[in-house]
């Protein structure tokens, strides 16, 4: 049987070579059709279609997991609901029941605020932005389909990894961060985080589970080890944070306990806490750069 991603982005992708070096077939989703020929290259299969709109695309019989792992793109013109809550919708209605699996990358960010609290799946969803509040109603969508006793919600924590260093820039810069320094940072690395896919779609699990690795920073903490690694000044922080998206995020100060992610898929973590995963994104960093001088 094969699989289908419908959102082939930062961690779709590899999920997608993780799938292809196991020898499983793969069909992708995509609106462009010069992506779609370059993925036939690769031995992926094409399916052209945008989930903002009706989908035309014929179902292949042959698929019997889904993972839908759609990121937001603000210059194509949609909300973010049109294309997480009424996108996810449209793939639910153009599936067959007969799918075994369904997973969805939902994020952390469902909750609010919890003054530095750990939380867990369990805990109280108040969503402070909209991406959450997506999320949120999303994942309530999917709960209430077809799909609903196959499929998981994975809640990923902050996303990292090669090309994907938030504030690099900035840091090299010299530019303060605009958000408080106390705060609580959660993680997973892009590589794990796409072996925990492929764990929830081998093995059952609950209805939701919240993907981090375990060990929750101080966003100082955080940034100093990156100025560290990159040779950049250390970082400085604004002292009182204004409304800016990056500053909203920085406010949802929480700990996330990862520990049902353990208990039921026991992933192991090639990159346990941020300093591995910085290191091997910063190292990959340098290298794409040497490589483009």
């Amino acid at each position: 049987m094969a699989k289908l991603i419908v959102g082939c982005g930062y961690l779709g992708k590899r999920v997608l070579q993780l799938w292809q070096t196991a020898g499983e077939k793969v069909y992708a989703t995509t609106r462009s059709t010069e992506r779609a020929a370059e993925w036939s290259r690769n031995g992926v299969v094409p399916l052209v279609a945008d989930i903002t709109q009706p989908i035309a695309a014929d179902v292949p019989s042959d698929i019997d997991t889904v993972l839908f792992a759609v990121g937001f793109d603000a210059k194509a013109g949609h909300s973010i609901h049109e294309v997480y809550v009424d996108g996810l919708a449209r793939v639910i209605d153009w599936l067959p029941a007969s799918i075994r699996r369904f997973i969805y990358i939902s994020s952390t960010g469902v909750y609010g605020s919890f003054a530095g609290e750990w939380i867990d799946e369990e805990s109280p969803c108040e969503p402070l932005r909209e991406g959450g509040k997506a999320c949120l109603a999303a994942e309530q969508r999917l709960a209430a389909s077809k799909f609903a006793a196959q499929s998981v919600a994975l809640r990923l924590a902050g996303i990292y990894g090669p090309d994907r260093i938030p504030r690099a820039k900035d840091l090299l810069a010299g530019q303060m961060i605009d958000a408080a320094p106390g705060g609580y940072l959660n993680l997973i690395h892009v590589m794990d985080a796409a072996r925990i896919v492929l764990l929830a779609e081998q093995r059952p699990t609950s209805s939701r589970l919240l993907v981090a690795d375990g060990h929750p920073v101080i966003r100082g903490e955080y940034y100093a080890e990156l100025a560290r690694l990159l040779q950049a000044p250390p970082p400085n922080f604004v002292q009182s944070p204004g409304e800016s998206a990056v500053a909203k995020r920085g406010s949802a100060d929480k700990r996330v306990n990862n520990s049902r992610l353990m208990k039921e898929l026991a992933p192991q973590f090639q990159f346990p806490d941020y300093r591995a995963g910085l290191a091997d994104a910063v190292e990959h960093w340098k290298q794409s750069d040497a490589a483009n001088l």
